[in-house]
């Protein structure tokens, strides 16, 4: 009786087993005679009829995937875990999904899991395992499991350097520094932060007489900015690039086509990066010369 128990439990670990490693398949990439993408496991056997215009590798269980001109996400058995009806799209991280229509963007992980709606107009990144927000013209910050940080309240958020944050909020800016060194990690408890012995909450003059040194120190803060978006614009190239390809498979590096066009998509993405016209390091300067300008105009 022991004898058949044992046999049995045996069958069942090692059809659990079996099936644990076809929803853990290894797959890449191919290309048809058209074309079109799709994967195949290691021996050659087709998982994923080739029938997409692009397949992108997001993080290690699904792709980026395009037919005809809008996008969605699927997973290595060609279940669609993001519908295939976006016309934007980016992988963040190289692991998270920036999806939308139009002007509108949603957030999805590498398993199709919505982490914010399609609400928002940019989502970028920031230091310490966050990601920036905009919405109606409002800033605010979520985690990478899309936890909400701070909400869509502030006029603007930027960090000059990693254990550093400013906000401006109803006009006013506001500095967050953590007191050891590294990537900010913003607390739970954000309505007690000012009593957190970890950080220090400034206040941030603005009055007449420390204009200059206000000055000085948005014009330093603005170089580091200028510095810091050569790592998203660089990743944004090489997505650029892989997915004019179709594919981001080792061939195509192999293939170095994509090298002449790197430094004029290099371009226009830091351009677009680092351009903020509305905030930003320097909106307080563009602002104060606006205001010089206008009374200039009115005398």
């Amino acid at each position: 009786m022991k004898k058949i128990f044992l046999i049995t439990t045996l069958i069942l670990l090692l059809q659990c087993g079996a099936y644990a490693i076809t929803e853990d398949i290894a797959v890449k990439t191919y290309t048809n005679e058209k074309g079109l993408w799709g994967l195949k496991d290691t021996e050659d056997n087709i998982v994923v009829k080739a029938q997409y215009k692009k397949l992108i590798a997001l993080g290690a269980s699904s792709y980026i995937v395009q037919k005809k001109s809008k996008f969605g996400l699927i997973d290595k058995n060609n279940n669609v875990l993001v519908p295939i009806k976006y016309s934007h799209t980016s992988r963040l991280l190289g692991k998270y999904l920036r999806i939308g229509n139009g002007s509108k963007y949603a957030l999805y992980n590498e398993k199709g899991v919505e982490l914010l709606p399609m609400e928002y107009s940019t989502i970028d990144i920031l230091f310490g395992g966050m990601f920036l927000t905009c919405k109606d013209y409002k800033y605010g910050i979520i985690d990478y499991n899309g936890k909400v940080i701070l909400n869509n309240v502030f006029d603007d958020i930027y960090m000059p350097e990693p254990n550093i944050m400013r906000l401006k909020y109803l006009g006013q800016w506001y500095e967050i520094e953590q007191v050891k060194r590294g990537d900010l990690k913003l607390p739970e408890d954000m309505r007690n932060i000012k009593q957190n012995k970890n950080y220090i909450v400034t206040i941030m003059s603005e009055h007449p007489g420390d204009a200059i040194k206000y000055s000085a120190v948005t014009f330093t803060d603005y170089l580091l900015k200028l510095f810091s978006s050569i790592s998203p614009a660089h990743e944004k190239t090489i997505d650029n690039l892989m997915l004019l390809q179709g594919a981001d498979a080792v061939s195509i590096y192999l293939k170095l086509s994509w090298i002449p066009k790197y430094p004029f998509v290099f371009a226009k993405n830091y351009y677009n990066t680092v351009k903020n016209p509305n905030n930003g390091p320097l909106s307080e300067v563009k602002a104060s010369f606006r205001k010089n300008g206008k009374k200039k105009d009115n005398q």
